[in-house]
């Protein structure tokens, strides 16, 4: 069994939540079981139009060849990464009417550790 990984985003800010899905998607891609939990301003890389890819840096990461926010999500969700909204954080910041993208579930924090079990958690 590969070794778990839990991504947790609390930053809704652009480069801690793209990072988030740079580490995301590196891990799914080597093989790993890897869990996303988006809590708090976080949750904004999971909303469904996402914010972030209006960032101005999307277009600077275009320009250099890296991969920005759209293309990662693809390639979380084509790797079977567990994207988890957090309730309690969509309430605390008044996201909790923000539409999310396909495939996001609405748990809590007992949710995302438990899906990471004795794996390694990383927190942006």
């Amino acid at each position: 069994m590969a070794r778990r990984l839990g991504v947790l985003l609390e930053s809704g800010g652009h480069a801690r939540g793209h990072y988030a899905l740079v580490v995301a998607a590196g891990a799914a891609a080597l093989g790993r079981e890897v869990t996303l939990f988006a809590t708090n301003r976080g949750c904004l890389l999971l909303a469904e139009p996402c914010p972030l890819i209006e960032d101005p840096r999307e277009a600077a990461l275009a320009a250099r060849g890296v991969a920005g926010i759209a293309t990662l999500r693809a390639a979380c969700a084509e790797l079977g990464v567990r994207l988890i909204a957090c309730e309690a954080g969509l309430k605390a910041e008044a996201l909790d009417t923000l539409p999310l993208l396909g495939g996001v579930e609405v748990a809590g924090i007992a949710t995302f550790l438990e899906a990471v079990g004795e794996g390694q958690v990383v927190t942006l």
